[in-house]
């Protein structure tokens, strides 16, 4: 089992701080040869329009559409979800059409706005409350029936999957609960 993480911008290391926790290693993702022998990729958050920049002049952003594509696992997080959704809004911008989703950047506020709160995580029945770190976060507007609910907040839904595709609107990464770092393992196993 190997997880890669998108290592160009944001804090991916959290994210590997997060597997290491769970015994499962990880390695960064900088060019389209590190996604040979993955089991999984993480894009995590960051600032989507730059990570669109960095991904385009480093062969990434085809490379791992087509990593998707193949049956790869992903996971995006908070600028990854953007990355990864069908439609963006507010404003409009370029993403991999790989879920299902239509997202809004910053649907929950801006910088001054981010919060934690407490959604439900139901995969985790002897514990279904999980705390929830939003920052800058985008908000899923809407879903095609093909995309399964994992986790509402506040009547939202916050975490999405469809088929490969596995979207958060929060960021698990910044807490100590790595149930849903477990989950992607295992969807990616």
């Amino acid at each position: 089992m190997l997880i890669g993480i998108l290592s160009l911008q944001g804090d991916y290391q959290a994210h590997a701080r997060s597997f290491s926790e769970l015994g499962t290693p990880t390695c960064e993702v900088k060019k389209p040869r590190d996604l040979q022998h993955l089991n999984g990729l993480v894009i995590p958050g960051g600032e989507s329009t730059t990570l669109i920049k960095l991904m385009d002049s480093s062969g990434l952003w085809l490379a791992v559409r087509e990593y998707a594509v193949s049956g790869g696992a992903l996971f995006g997080t908070c600028a990854g979800m953007i990355l990864l959704a069908d439609q963006v809004c507010n404003p409009p911008q370029r993403s991999m059409k790989l879920i299902n989703i239509v997202v809004e950047r910053n649907g929950y506020g801006r910088q001054i706005d981010s919060a934690e709160m407490v959604g439900d995580f139901p995969q985790s029945k002897d514990n279904p409350e999980m705390e929830m770190i939003f920052i800058r976060a985008p908000r899923i507007v809407s879903k095609g029936p093909e995309v399964e609910s994992l986790a509402p907040c506040r009547g939202e839904v916050v975490l999405g999957r469809q088929d490969n595709v596995l979207v958060a609107s929060f960021h698990p990464e910044l807490t100590m609960d790595y149930r849903v770092h477990s989950y992607f393992v295992q969807m990616a196993s």
